[in-house]
């Protein structure tokens, strides 16, 4: 069969997959702290391997989309917005959030905060006890006010803790914690401008950013690099598919000619 057909499939597929990186790029390109995304792309193998058994594994053909890298060195800037919970960090680093749901810590770098209330067990009250059945009543749970992220997750201190706000002092400065890894490739991107760190980035230390409030880091998303990069990606499908239609003609003009 002749290989321009998968060259010319897998070219299109991974063409499709650029530009689903793109897109989500361009859809990010006013969320702040959002880091942009960059396709890479590694070729197949180009001859037959050895399996187990002496099996002889087909080659591939073309290229793959091996991942799509984050982009953590470039920067638009920052911008002042003045509201009391907006943080930014300027050098390197994340802020590190707290989901109680399941327990899972993420890093982000959009610093875009807020107040959100949590209850948690009234631990100086003592346990009453119930005059009928003379159990333990627990003490009802009280309400404290954390810093926290548009999604319920808390944001963690220098120390690991919660951040506890005080209603009655609200603008006393806040312990807000710098988190930072050795190496940045790999990490994945949870959603918007949130990261899953893996393995291969080392252990976690205290960054050294510093904490500017009042401020946002703008998306680093640039809209016109992304724009010329989806018309890259629509020519390079178009002529993948091109392929695939001049090599099903030829076939045609060989087996008109067999016949």
């Amino acid at each position: 069969m002749n290989m321009s057909f998968f060259t010319g499939a897998v070219g299109a597929y991974m063409q499709n997959q650029r530009m689903n990186v793109q897109a989500n790029n361009i859809a990010n390109v006013n969320n702040y702290g959002f880091k942009a995304e960059r396709a890479t792309f590694h070729h197949l193998m180009y001859g037959n391997v050895l399996g187990i058994d002496e099996e002889q594994l087909p080659k591939g053909s073309g290229t793959k989309m091996a991942k799509a890298s984050v982009d953590f060195l470039s920067s638009n800037g920052y911008v002042e917005t003045g509201r009391r919970f907006d943080y930014a960090i300027e050098g390197d680093g994340f802020f590190a959030l707290y989901d109680p749901t399941d327990g899972e810590i993420s890093f982000t770098r959009d610093g875009a905060f807020m107040m959100a209330s949590f209850q948690v067990p009234n631990e100086e009250a003592e346990p009453e006890i119930d005059p009928v059945t003379g159990e333990e009543i627990e003490p009802e749970p009280i309400l404290e006010w954390r810093l926290s992220d548009n999604e319920g997750r808390c944001v963690l201190d220098s120390m690991g803790n919660f951040i506890v706000i005080d209603v009655d002092n609200k603008d006393a400065e806040l312990d807000i914690g710098v988190y930072d890894y050795l190496i940045y490739d790999g990490m994945t991107h949870a959603d918007s401008g949130r990261f899953l760190p893996i393995d291969k980035n080392g252990d976690l230390y205290l960054g050294t950013g510093k904490v500017r409030q009042g401020y946002l880091e703008l998306s680093n998303v640039d809209l016109a690099q992304e724009m010329v990069k989806v018309i890259e990606s629509q020519r390079a499908y178009s002529y993948a598919l091109r392929m695939v239609q001049v090599s099903d003609e030829i076939e045609q003009t060989i087996n008109g000619l067999s016949n």
